[in-house]
């Protein structure tokens, strides 16, 4: 397979599987790397290359090799099925046998009785997987039982051990016996409770404990509710304010449940009725946002400042993901009532701020120059002040809204420095601040050679390569957590010979995913390979795209694994829905159902999918940034959103109300251009011309819609 210039081989580490059936193709790729990973792992005295010249071959693994696969995947099977007879002989046979994968068995089979568990059980598990992923996962799991049998003594005693601390449920329960001891967490029981998305049982106990010792305010359980309602999780809220009392409890309930008739009947206000109208309203903005603004306008008067302005934000953050053209006046009307210093208990969520932002973006170019979008992003969480399209469009904003001549030249500057700092030749946002700024920052040099040492330390890794084996098994999800874990703290060198360890295998997931860890050393060869290049190339050619926007599309949609199937069906390289499939198959003369059964078969998904991407392209008025949206999201979705005023292509890429969708079309064009400057052997990755200066409305001499793309 050809390579393209100033890349390194590694686009020529896949196989193409064309000539071969495509459910064949699928178990070749993964039976030679069964045989590849069991070979090193179990000695059984074949190298990678033996192996899969094996499998090229006669298509078979060694038969110990088959028969402890096998049991892997069965004791997998028995786990998920409560199937403890199964799963204790499977365990047994590993155990027996001295395969690397005996500690997921076992974990599985412990997992399963963890109820019934000692201490003893638990301590023997990590004596023997000391520092492995499975012992912290077993530790998290025991935290949660230990929290569950209220047994605070030893939650305490095991917690300081637990490495990935990254339970929410856990951290409260850790939080509840410091309290217990005396400790004031008061600031982290509220960040960790207010932060906490589904009812669970540690969270609610720690904010029970913390009201009844008065650490928690009724402000900080109505705010706690009003964030529950926003993340659209009234269960969460009503426990909240259950905290309070049975009579509140029973109230809330009416007031989240039917808020329009709770409202219509509310009657003397007293200070709970203002949190529970609020809290209607906010409810009714979910379900109908006509009446909810109607009965703000009637009614907004009657709640104190602060209160009203959180309302008429959260109801401004419902406009703006309808994307309709009120949410920036009603973003200006909340900030209008907003008291100059707002309350902790009455600050805005960072969601319901980024949402009053893109109102504003979407609006005329004055709001940009208010002064608001600042104000806005000025009042997020240091956390979200971080990510860069903040940092953008807060730059951006300030060079809007600063006064013309000398007098504004500091703002400007300011401005300036900001797009400086977040600039670079990577990623979305920095690619444009350095456009924005007339820079053409390289794209990185590749960095020297792995060394022999640093290769054969991550191939003897023993975490990396029980990953690898899980996911030659087919247990991607298991290796995925498994090679993650074994991750951590790993240097630049460290992580890019663990990512070319992945390349070698042809598991480009796991490859692109690791090279996009590092932070100074970033090899472009294992973040972009482009495995299948002459297949995508053809593809693009015969469908008339750039082959740069076909690979991009592709390194988003499935990392170029070839056997990833999606929960609704769509299959392949290129995600392709058997549906889509037949209808684009019956536009260019192919069998539907001959296309339906190849529809793995990369050559065949390619050819779909890049001909599906063609009409939509075509449909979408040759926007790259709208086709990217129509291929994760359904074409008739950005028909709506382009409608309206026009927009710059960044805003109205920002302003994408679905989140999936608005970090795809990010991620493919930035994909996009870089594939094209690697093609083209070009050291720099312009953004702007893929993404366009605008969008708006379809150019009323242009063709129709084509309503017929599924």
């Amino acid at each position: 397979m050809s390579c393209a210039r100033g890349v390194r081989p590694a686009f020529s580490l896949a196989r193409p599987a064309r000539a071969l059936p495509p459910r064949t193709a699928q178990r070749a790729v993964l039976t030679w790397a069964a045989a590849a990973a069991l070979a090193a792992l179990l000695g059984l005295g074949h190298t990678a290359a033996q192996a899969q010249t094996a499998a090229n071959t006669d298509g078979a693994l060694p038969a110990a090799a088959t028969a402890l696969n096998s049991t892997v995947v069965d004791a997998r099977e028995a786990a998920r099925k409560k199937d403890r007879a199964r799963l204790t002989a499977a365990r047994a046979a590993l155990a027996a046998s001295g395969h690397p994968l005996t500690v997921w068995a076992e974990y599985w089979d412990l997992s399963s009785r963890l109820s019934e568990a000692t201490a003893d059980d638990i301590e023997a598990f990590y004596t023997r997987w000391p520092a492995t992923y499975l012992e912290d996962r077993l530790r998290n799991d025991w935290l949660l039982e230990l929290g569950r049998r209220r047994d605070f003594n030893a939650l305490a005693r095991e917690f300081p051990r637990f490495r990935m601390n990254d339970d929410r449920e856990v951290a409260c329960w850790a939080l509840l016996t410091e309290h217990l001891a005396g400790r004031d967490v008061s600031e982290a029981a509220r960040t960790a409770w207010f932060a906490q998305r589904e009812p669970d049982d540690g969270c609610q106990m720690l904010a029970t404990a913390m009201v009844d010792a008065k650490r928690f305010s009724a402000d900080d359980v109505w705010r706690k509710a009003r964030l529950a309602l926003e993340a659209q999780r009234p269960a969460v809220a009503k426990a909240a304010v259950g905290l309070l009392g049975p009579a509140l409890a029973r109230d809330v309930g009416d007031a989240v449940d039917k808020p329009a008739a709770w409202l219509r009947k509310s009657a003397g206000l007293t200070r709970n009725a203002h949190e529970l109208r609020a809290l209607a309203l906010m409810r009714l903005a979910a379900t109908d946002l006509d009446a909810a603004v109607a009965a703000l306008g009637d009614n907004s008067a009657a709640l104190p400042r602060g209160l009203a302005a959180n309302v008429w934000a959260y109801v401004a953050r419902q406009s703006a993901f309808k994307l309709l053209p009120e949410a920036a006046s009603q973003v200006q009307r909340a900030w209008a009532l907003m008291p100059a210093e707002l309350p902790r208990t009455l600050a805005l969520s960072d969601e319901t701020l980024a949402w009053g932002v893109r109102a504003l973006l979407r609006s005329p170019p004055s709001a940009l120059n208010s002064g608001l979008v600042q104000r806005q992003i000025d009042a997020m969480s240091a956390t979200e002040q971080r990510d860069p399209a903040w940092q953008y469009w807060r730059a951006k904003a300030q060079l809007a809204s600063a006064a013309e001549g000398t007098a504004g030249e500091p703002q400007r500057a300011e401005a300036r420095r900001a797009l400086e700092a977040l600039a670079g030749p990577l990623g979305f946002y920095p690619s444009l601040a350095a456009e924005d700024l007339g820079l053409k920052p390289p794209l990185p040099t590749a960095p020297a050679p792995l060394t022999t040492t640093e290769r054969e330390a991550a191939q003897q890794s023993p975490g990396l390569r029980r990953a690898q084996l899980l996911a030659a098994l087919g247990l991607r999800d298991e290796a995925r957590r498994e090679w993650n874990y074994t991750l951590r703290g790993m240097a630049d060198r460290e992580l890019l010979a663990a990512a070319r360890l992945a390349c070698d295998a042809a598991d480009w997931q796991l490859c692109i995913n690791t090279a996009e860890r590092t932070k100074t050393e970033v090899d472009l060869a294992l973040r972009y390979p482009l495995p299948y290049a002459a297949e995508i190339t053809a593809a693009a050619k015969g469908a008339g795209l750039e082959p740069a926007f076909l690979a991009g599309l592709i390194r988003q949609e499935t990392r170029f694994m070839t056997q990833l199937r999606s929960h609704a069906g769509a299959t392949g390289l290129m995600q392709v829905m058997p549906a889509t499939g037949r209808w684009v198959a019956k536009k260019i003369g192919l069998e539907p159902a001959r296309a339906d059964a190849a529809l793995a078969d990369p050559a065949t998904n390619l050819l779909l999918g890049s001909r599906y991407l063609r009409l939509v392209l075509d449909d979408l008025s040759g926007s790259q940034a709208m086709a990217a949206a129509a291929y994760n999201a359904g074409p008739g979705r950005p028909r709506r959103w382009r409608e309206g005023a026009v927009l710059d292509a960044a805003a109205w890429t920002e302003s994408i109300p679905f989140n999936e969708t608005r970090d795809y079309v990010k991620k493919v064009l930035t994909n996009t251009a870089v594939y094209a400057a690697l093609l083209d052997g070009r050291k720099t990755a312009p953004l702007r011309p893929r993404l366009g200066s605008s969008i708006g409305p379809r150019d009323a001499a242009a063709a129709p819609a084509n309503t017929e793309l599924p």
